[in-house]
């Protein structure tokens, strides 16, 4: 196995990537979530602001048409939030951020007096959609409220006796009434890589269960005892037979879905015959920057979503955004 030659700082002149998902303006605070008076503190501050999620999805404002387009839509508190056992997201300029989850079966009886989607302008929509036209706050906000939200739906119960667990610490933690044990929020680092040859393509690919026409970058999780730049070599070989080096770091956010921390990375190919494995990739392909213009202007191939670290790696190689016509949709 040949050892990359690694970048492990970007050079003076390439900054790292503005990650749509990397960004966080509130302070999580989480010296207070050892406190237990902290959410019932907040619960009865008038001041404080509520995210509610409803399969996934937050109430916002806005058409999606470029950054900061979006704002979510938060309330404050109502008397049905305790019960919810509300999570403590931090502070921002004095106001306390807590989430909680919808009941179930919000979606058969419709918008309780409580929700902000009985306004008329409201929508609901989630991270994936709209991660990059959130600001900065609103983005750390709904990404962080949506990975907690995935662990407490996975992580109910104890991995030691089965036993159900207690939300605790402003719902960072979850306790195990049996035998005291406490589980704290997964995160799974992976790696993604913008893979290009010595023509100046880059390599794009079609999972296994995706749409015909979606394509990505290449990704995968870094196994047990495996450094993040061995995982980049390893799983583009795994997936197309093509060996990379001159690894260069580009940033990283968080993707949760439901729990993976993306470590993005670009990375030259040492060779170019493509053996799709056809488990975790069916298609695979080298695109030069006309083909892919095109083939997304007519529909016909289909790129991430905007809030993807993947789009930013394909559009850093492209030199600027890539216009899209009608396609299925996709993210990373």
């Amino acid at each position: 196995m040949r050892t990359p030659r690694v970048a492990w700082v970007s050079t003076p002149d390439e900054t790292l990537l503005d990650l749509a998902l990397a960004r966080a303006a509130v302070d999580r605070s989480a010296h207070e979530r050892a406190d237990l008076t902290t959410v019932p503190r907040a619960l009865a501050d008038p001041s404080t602001r509520v995210l509610t999620l409803r399969g996934g999805q937050a109430a916002v404002r806005g058409d999606g048409s470029g950054p900061h387009a979006v704002t979510l839509v938060l309330r404050p508190p109502a008397d049905s939030d305790a019960a919810a056992s509300p999570w403590f997201l931090g502070r921002h300029r004095g106001v306390a951020y807590l989430a909680v989850l919808a009941p179930e079966g919000f979606d058969d009886d419709g918008p309780s007096a409580d929700e902000p989607s009985a306004e008329p302008d409201v929508r609901w929509a989630g991270l994936r959609e709209i991660g990059a036209e959130l600001g900065d706050a609103d983005a750390g906000l709904l990404t962080t409220a949506t990975a907690l939200a995935g662990w407490h739906r996975t992580h109910r119960h104890c991995t030691r006796c089965g036993a159900v667990t207690e939300v605790v610490l402003g719902g960072w933690v979850r306790r195990c009434p049996a035998d005291g044990s406490e589980h704290y929020p997964r995160t799974d680092p992976a790696v993604i890589m913008a893979v290009v040859d010595e023509s100046d393509r880059i390599l794009l690919g079609t999972g296994h269960a995706w749409q015909e026409g979606r394509v990505s970058v290449l990704a995968g999780f870094v196994e047990a005892g495996e450094s993040a730049e061995a995982a980049v070599v390893r799983e583009v070989r795994e997936e197309t037979g093509v060996e990379v080096t001159d690894l260069v770091y580009r940033g990283n956010q968080p993707w949760p879905y439901p729990g993976s921390l993306m470590l993005g990375y670009r990375a030259r190919a040492l060779t170019t015959e493509l053996r799709p494995d056809g488990e975790e990739l069916r298609f695979a392909g080298w695109f030069d920057r006309t083909t892919l213009a095109s083939e997304a202007a007519a529909g016909r191939l289909t790129l991430p979503g905007r809030s993807s670290i993947a789009r930013h790696l394909i559009e850093e190689w492209f030199g600027g955004p890539v216009a899209e016509g009608a396609g299925p949709g996709g993210g990373r």
